[in-house]
């Protein structure tokens, strides 16, 4: 085997256990029936304390309207940073949006929370709309939110 193969197959089996610790989770949203645009949402993530931890998506294109998604962009101070690749489209009523992230084994059980903040056009700001304990005992049941969040869900 030559040098470079050998390099090759030594980061891959370096990178294995690193690979082996993350744990994939689906957390779907479905939000209610209101009148008005499509709602402008941040999903992330905080510890025990309510601080801020990581950006796992926003819905919604136009950065400029982040700030109305209020905890969210006091913790992640509206850096591009925190959310480039994970953006898409806003999601409108009666709508359900999922997705998919890899988090670390050590994120469960020690008191880290989903956190959906929500704005839409015309209507409520609603910062920590929906507040979910991130342990694996709530995988799969399913959390009512206060304004446009009608539940969240997250599986393992």
């Amino acid at each position: 085997m030559n040098k470079s193969m050998s390099a090759l197959f030594l980061m891959g089996i370096l990178a294995l256990p690193i690979a082996a610790m993350a744990r994939p989770v689906t957390i779907t949203t479905s939000m209610t029936n209101y009148r008005g645009s499509g709602a402008y949402m941040a999903i992330y993530l905080t510890d025990a304390n309510g601080s801020y931890q990581q950006t796992l998506w926003v819905a919604g294109q136009h950065n400029r309207y982040y700030r109305n998604l209020r905890n969210w962009a006091q913790g992640s101070r509206l850096k591009s940073s925190e959310f480039d690749g994970l953006t898409g489209a806003t999601v409108h009523s009666g709508k359900t949006m999922s997705i998919k992230v890899d988090l670390p084994d050590t994120a469960f059980d020690v008191g880290n929370q989903i956190r959906i903040d929500t704005a839409v056009e015309h209507g409520y700001a609603v910062p920590s709309e929906v507040s979910v304990p991130l342990d694996t005992a709530n995988s799969g049941k399913t959390f009512k939110g206060r304004t446009y969040v009608n539940s969240l869900r997250f599986d393992l």
